[in-house]
């Protein structure tokens, strides 16, 4: 008897509201990172792949334990933006004010409602949505080979290389 998973990998997009460029610093970027570390520490993902770019961010990560996607997703976007919100109170003001709503339940808002995530439940769509975020940052123009962009898991599958010590790894079949 094969025994399935009961929740597969998840492709995961989160866009930035209003596409504002609010990860174009390392800083803001190093935000992202620490929260998929955090995940990862407490182990309550296991890490495939991520590109963090200026306005979004691709993940496929996988809930492990008791913990749900929609837990996961929700606490990763709320603790980000926090941290993205209590910087840009800090640094850029002018801009935080850009990011107001006023909605009941939130004065601001960094992400846009309602992300992408879509299960990969077959090895071909696993590659497929892998490719595509390592080939984002070329397609963006920031760099001409997927694993020279710093944040993104291209390296570790090139090199082995893993500089934030959070990919879990895919090794496939």
């Amino acid at each position: 008897m094969i025994n399935y998973p009961t929740i597969w990998p998840q492709f995961f997009t989160a866009s930035i509201q209003q596409h504002f460029h609010l990860l174009k610093e390392d800083s803001y970027k190093d935000i992202i990172v620490n929260s998929l570390k955090f995940l990862v520490d407490d182990k309550r993902i296991d890490l495939s792949a991520f590109v963090i770019l200026s306005n979004h961010v691709h993940i496929i990560w996988q809930p492990l334990q008791h913990y749900t996607l929609t837990d996961i997703q929700a606490s990763f976007m709320r603790h980000t933006a926090k941290q993205i919100l209590k910087k840009l109170e800090a640094e850029n003001p002018e801009l935080k004010e850009k990011l107001k709503v006023n909605k009941y339940d939130r004065d601001y808002q960094v992400w846009k409602r309602e992300p992408l995530s879509i299960e990969l439940f077959n090895e071909k769509t696993f590659l497929q949505k892998l490719e595509y975020i390592h080939n984002n940052p070329v397609a963006a123009k920031l760099v001409a080979l997927p694993e020279d962009y710093k944040y993104s898991s291209a390296k570790f599958y090139e090199t082995g290389l893993d500089e934030f010590k959070i990919i879990t790894h895919y090794s496939g079949n």
